[in-house]
């Protein structure tokens, strides 16, 4: 359905940093750049996340209500992205990384800020 998402950052360093070892811990390389425009990019066959200062020159903002979610291939990936990005300047959020059940079935999901405070999570589905 998607073909990328990109989110501001305000230190796009910091940023890179978060993102290389969140992202990393689901079996990601670092980030590729950055480009032309100052941004990083993680890119899959499925699709392309990135990360940079806005276009417009304006600070960047978290989107309130909006969560980006990352797939991981098993509960233990989903601890280690939140080990991860808590190491690497995240901030923990909402309940602690495990299972919730709910009309989705049953999910394995950790939620964290990332240094911009953007909410991103890693998600396994169960069973």
């Amino acid at each position: 359905m998607f073909t990328h998402i990109t989110v501001g950052a305000n230190d796009v360093e910091a940023s890179r940093k978060f993102y290389d070892a969140a992202l990393g811990a689901l079996g990601h390389e670092p980030g590729s750049g950055p480009d032309a425009k100052g941004r990083y990019w993680w890119r899959t066959r499925m699709g392309a996340f990135a990360v940079g200062t806005p276009i417009d020159g304006e600070p960047a903002c978290h989107a309130n209500g909006g969560t980006i979610g990352f797939a991981a291939k098993s509960a233990e990936m989903v601890k280690a992205f939140h080990d991860a990005g808590v190491a690497a300047g995240g901030t923990a959020i909402e309940d602690p990384p495990g299972e919730r059940n709910g009309p989705f079935g049953t999910l394995n999901l950790a939620y964290l800020r990332d240094p911009s405070g953007n909410k991103v999570c890693a998600l396994y589905r169960v069973g």
